[in-house]
């Protein structure tokens, strides 16, 4: 499975991602609307395996981005199933998630990727409604979210801190 844009290569991640996703994980302003915890390698190897994983067991999952001029790892963006236990609407759809090193920022990629996964997702037979999850103050990624085409359907409670749920329709 591979996506290709124009400066982009979009495919399953593989073990050699481990140190572009270690560093990406391990960057606190990336990782400033995620979380605030410092993954430890095994976290890291272990939500490598998770993306792996996702692809054989669902038929979907994350893909690794990759920039096509340079072959640098600069993010992962995808669908997957966290089963997170926001509640049975939540959990019913698959989960939209995007995530993309600082270099990245500010250069029109997030969108790039995001159009094309949910370019590629909408054409298969499981695509239609996905979900995502977004921390309040987060702008650029409600900005991205909206531009995709999701709607917020409230605030919600994960992990003792309030994030905002959006869902979003397959267009007709």
């Amino acid at each position: 499975m591979r996506i290709e844009t124009d400066r982009l290569l979009l495919r399953p991640h593989a073990i050699e991602d481990f140190d572009a996703l270690r560093a990406l994980m391990r960057d606190p302003e990336v990782m400033w609307h995620i979380t605030r915890v410092v993954p430890s390698d095994e976290d890291i190897w272990n939500r490598l395996l998770r993306y792996i994983g996702h692809w054989t067991a669902l038929g979907f999952g994350i893909f690794a981005v990759i920039e096509r001029k340079t072959g640098r790892n600069i993010g992962g963006v995808g669908f997957a199933d966290f089963r997170r236990g926001l509640g049975d609407a939540f959990s019913a759809s698959p989960e939209a998630a995007w995530v993309f090193a600082k270099e990245a920022h500010g250069r029109g990629i997030a969108l790039e990727a995001t159009q094309a996964m949910h370019a590629w997702f909408d054409a298969q037979p499981f695509g239609g409604r996905s979900v995502c999850i977004i921390n309040p103050d987060n702008a650029p990624s409600r900005k991205l979210a909206g531009k995709l085409g999701y709607v917020e359907t409230g605030p919600t409670q994960y992990h003792g801190e309030t994030t905002l749920t959006f869902e979003r329709l397959r267009p007709v």
